[in-house]
């Protein structure tokens, strides 16, 4: 009887990775290197796929760690990849690296955040980001997407509001394509509340545009980099995300230079 169940689980849950994927049964067959009758079987519950099968099909899904885990679930099978806390010991190594790039970007804003967008940590350089947010939007974890786009956080100094915003509302909608996740889906749902509509203009680009930010010393204007950990095993390392902000012009360097500078004099 148990088998049956787990069986009939997979079955769905292999179908519905399939479809979201866009891939035909021959499609996933071939990446997964098996046959499209096998993929048929395991889809009509008809036959119960070892753990390197499962495995194997995750991978050829594009499947992340953490929905892998769960794949394997529902085919009767222990989860193989481990989720551990920021600040577990045998994380130490990882975090001392991570924290020597977000100190090595000074003085530029960086942070680690999880694939909601919390706060793991940040560099000096990220209190620009903080200024005149009230307390509750402030307190941990930070959700940076919050901050960055409600009303009493930095939407109110973002020049280019409705066009930064949906950059950042629209990447998380890719990714919650990709991956839904119900959390996920309630913050977009709130984040594009706070956003003011916007019509394309003539010369409209798309919404990957720099951050135009108002300070008490001048606008600056910042792009965004991105880098993941993309070779770790670990679940909780896989879902961060490095975001490094970077000078748009030579004011803006300027402008976080000097900050930087009165930031390591106080």
């Amino acid at each position: 009887m148990t088998t049956v169940t787990e069986a009939g689980l997979f079955a769905r849950e292999l179908r519905r990775w399939r479809g979201s994927r866009r891939l035909s049964q021959l499609d996933l067959a071939i990446r997964a290197d098996t046959t499209q009758r096998y993929v048929s079987y395991l889809e009509q519950g008809r036959s119960r796929p070892g753990r390197t099968v499962v495995l194997r099909l995750a991978e050829s899904l594009g499947l992340s760690l953490r929905e892998r885990n769960a794949l394997l679930l529902t085919a009767g099978y222990a989860p193989v990849y481990a989720e551990s806390d920021w600040d577990a010991p045998h994380l130490a190594p990882m975090r001392s690296a991570l924290r020597s790039v977000l100190d090595g970007h000074l003085a530029y804003p960086a942070l680690i955040v999880d694939a909601l967008g919390r706060v793991i940590e940040t560099n000096a350089a990220f209190a620009l980001f903080l200024e005149g947010a009230p307390p509750e939007l402030l307190r941990e974890p930070v959700n940076v997407r919050r901050l960055a786009l409600h009303p009493d956080g930095m939407a109110r100094r973002v020049v280019n509001l409705p066009e930064w915003g949906r950059h950042i509302t629209e990447a998380l909608r890719v990714r919650s394509r990709l991956s839904p996740d119900p959390e996920l889906e309630q913050l977009l749902i709130e984040l594009e509340g706070y956003l003011p509509p916007t019509a394309p203009s003539p010369d409209y680009v798309g919404f990957a545009v720099p951050l135009r930010l108002r300070t008490e010393e001048g606008e600056l204007r910042l792009i965004t980099t991105l880098m993941s950990i993309a070779t770790t095993d670990d679940v909780s390392l896989a879902e961060l995300h490095l975001e490094a902000f970077l000078p748009a012009d030579a004011a803006t360097a300027e402008i976080l230079q000097a900050r930087a500078e009165r930031i390591t004099t106080v």
